[in-house]
């Protein structure tokens, strides 16, 4: 005789096993190869500047305790690296359809319009990122030239990352959208 103690622990452990399942998948499963080595080079990208950060703290936190030297240039390289990791983030989460997103408005509406209703959320953001990309390079031209204060390098090194980010989001959201219209997908989800 098996207890609720018993279940709950069985429940426990498919759950962990089928989420294991899912973290160690390949997230480029099935796409063609120029995909598969764009989002690879993004993710090394990312990963490189996450270790960078991750390195350079460290580094600092360190000297600051035992030898009582502090790096003054290491909080302005984090924070001008930061934006490389969150646009790095968020190019790859379009390109792998796991963009947070809200689906309890969508799944009210009829199953009729769903599709054009997903068409639509890809024009919007389409345009949203694309405006953002248009804002972030007017502002790397008007201040990308000014000249950070320890590290004495361009800022537009930092917030360059807004402009190729959000363009390359939008590249992405383009690229779905096409594959959705091409598949004339009428549920509106993410076609493989």
């Amino acid at each position: 005789m098996t207890t609720s103690a018993d279940q709950g622990d069985d429940l426990a452990g498919k759950i962990e096993a089928a989420t294991r399942k899912i973290e160690l998948q390949d997230p480029d499963e099935g796409l063609p190869l120029l995909g598969r080595v764009i989002n690879h080079i993004v993710e090394i990208m990312g990963v490189t500047v996450l270790c960078s950060i991750v390195l350079v703290v460290f580094v600092n936190a360190v000297s600051r305790y035992t030898i009582g030297y502090s790096f003054v240039w290491a909080e302005e390289s984090v924070q001008m690296a930061i934006p490389w990791l969150a646009m790095t983030g968020v190019f790859l989460s379009v390109r792998r359809g796991t963009m947070i997103r809200v689906d309890f408005f969508f799944e009210k509406i009829p199953l009729r319009f769903q599709g054009l209703v997903a068409k639509l959320g890809y024009v919007v953001n389409i345009g949203v990122l694309l405006g953002m990309a248009w804002a972030s390079l007017d502002f790397v031209m008007q201040f990308g030239g000014d000249v950070a204060l320890y590290m004495e390098i361009p800022v537009g090194w930092s917030t360059s990352a807004l402009v190729w980010g959000a363009a390359g989001a939008a590249m992405a959201y383009t690229a779905e959208l096409h594959a959705t219209w091409r598949n004339r997908d009428t549920t509106g989800g993410t076609v493989s």
